[in-house]
């Protein structure tokens, strides 16, 4: 099993995933959003599995946006302006094999867990 969570190191939510994962004693690569910047074929990628819920329209970067990003993410155009803020997308995001999950949940951990 594969395991990788894209992330932020400052981020809770991405801070909460990683505890969990070490609490279960499973292993997995992490991957900061930042260093270097997720490729936008990668975006693309979460984007198709996971459509607009990956997107955080809660962030204080989407707050910080023109009125014309806000309606380019909303479009569903917004590849470009995630690669460009990271922190548009909802972290973290967990991939186990070719699965791709957004958000930290740990029923929802439990349950993928569970399951391989």
């Amino acid at each position: 099993m594969a395991v990788r969570l894209f992330g932020i190191t400052t981020c809770d939510s991405v801070k909460k995933a990683r505890n969990w994962l070490d609490n279960a004693a499973i292993g997995y690569e992490f991957v900061d959003m930042r260093k270097p910047p997720i490729a936008v074929e990668q975006i693309a990628e979460w984007y198709a599995k996971l459509g607009a819920d990956m997107v955080n329209i809660r962030s204080t970067t989407y707050r910080q946006l023109t009125p014309q990003e806000q309606a380019e993410v909303t479009s569903g155009n917004c590849l470009p302006l995630l690669h460009r803020y990271p922190t548009l997308i909802k972290r973290p995001v967990l991939q186990v094999n070719t699965q791709f999950y957004c958000g930290f949940d740990a029923a929802q951990y439990h349950t993928i867990f569970s399951h391989h």
